[in-house]
């Protein structure tokens, strides 16, 4: 399967890394978008991959799949025009904070028949959510999120101290940054607006902790996940990069477990 990548930032290079570079038998990055061709000049002739400033020429590339690994404001301005042409992979999901356009989005997908994947990015847990709430059947989700505290507020502080409580609606409002977990949470369940989420600042751990807990007639269900950075980029989350990687590794599979 041919990729064409949005981006290229520390997701892009993990993935190039271990696609292109590691010889990965069914997946090969062949093509990537980027606004700025001198300044990624060099991934051609380290990755054999093309670069294209021209969203439409990238488009007609010859690409399976479109990953998006850049931010919201590109899936804002280019998924629309993506998802014409091409399946696509995207990790900005704060960007379907915006109801318009997850609306147009979906209409899109299947005006033209063509599939979007929500990697789950930095939690796991999902596929236990949507199936609980086949039937509409899930009371409470409450996703409590811990952070470095110097990642979360500009104050000093010596013990943890919560930040946001309240509606997944407002935390997007309120920490447009921190808002992919809340969302790809809520997508899967109940809603941003039943979605319940506590963000905590903490001066005393290194790493990203979300503990989910979720309620219904199902039962009960808790997990927690403790995130530790890409090598490459202490900003980003280890297993949001490898939950790409496992995404298109199940596109490409026959067989496909959870859902």
């Amino acid at each position: 399967m041919n990729i064409g990548l949005i981006g290229a930032g520390a997701i892009a290079n993990f993935l190039l890394d271990k696609l292109n570079h590691h010889q990965h038998h069914k997946l090969t990055i062949t093509s990537i978008y980027v606004r700025n061709r001198e300044k990624y000049q060099y991934l051609e002739s380290k990755y054999d991959v093309i670069l294209y400033t021209d969203l439409q020429a990238f488009l007609n590339s010859e690409i399976d799949v479109v990953v998006e690994a850049a931010d919201a404001t590109a899936v804002k301005n280019l998924l629309p025009e993506v998802i014409k042409k091409k399946d696509s992979v995207l990790i900005s999901v704060g960007a379907l904070a915006d109801e318009g356009l997850l609306t147009e989005i979906n209409q899109l997908a299947n005006e033209y028949n063509h599939e979007i994947h929500l990697p789950s990015g930095a939690i796991g847990g999902l596929d236990l959510i949507q199936n609980a709430n086949a039937l509409g059947a899930v009371e409470t989700v409450v996703l409590t999120t811990r952070k470095p505290a110097s990642s979360l507020i500009e104050e000093k502080v010596i013990k943890e101290k919560i930040v946001f409580e309240g509606k997944a609606a407002d935390a997007i409002k309120q920490f447009p940054k921190n808002v992919n977990v809340s969302i790809i949470l809520s997508l899967a369940g109940i809603g941003i607006e039943k979605t319940s989420v506590r963000l905590i600042a903490d001066p005393n751990i290194d790493k990203n902790i979300h503990q989910v807990e979720v309620e219904g007639e199902f039962g009960e269900a808790l997990f927690t996940i403790k995130n530790n950075p890409l090598p490459e980029n202490p900003k980003t989350s280890y297993l949001a990069a490898m939950s790409i990687l496992g995404t298109l590794e199940r596109i490409k599979g026959r067989m496909r477990i959870g859902g």
